[in-house]
């Protein structure tokens, strides 16, 4: 079951207002609770997103890279090369 914690987060002048502006009867959320979380949310896929990117993108390279370029290596030497 996953933990739940309390955090307070201070807002002023625009930011409170936009906040108001998307919670309640007029807004999206029906609270400031899951605006937050939905926010956190979206952020967090956002990121998991560019990580995936970076990956792809790295494989992508080394795929394209000449057969000559490989070389063969054992586990032991990939962790000796990883920790140099």
């Amino acid at each position: 079951m996953s933990r739940t914690t309390t955090m307070t987060v201070r807002l002023g002048g625009a930011l409170s207002d936009f906040v108001s502006a998307n919670v309640g009867d007029d807004g999206s959320y029906e609270n400031v609770s899951e605006y937050i979380r939905d926010l956190i949310r979206r952020d967090k896929e956002r990121a998991e997103q560019e990580a995936f990117d970076r990956l792809k993108g790295e494989l992508t390279h080394a795929f394209a890279a000449p057969e000559e370029t490989y070389q063969p290596l054992t586990a032991a030497e990939v962790i000796a090369r990883n920790r140099a």
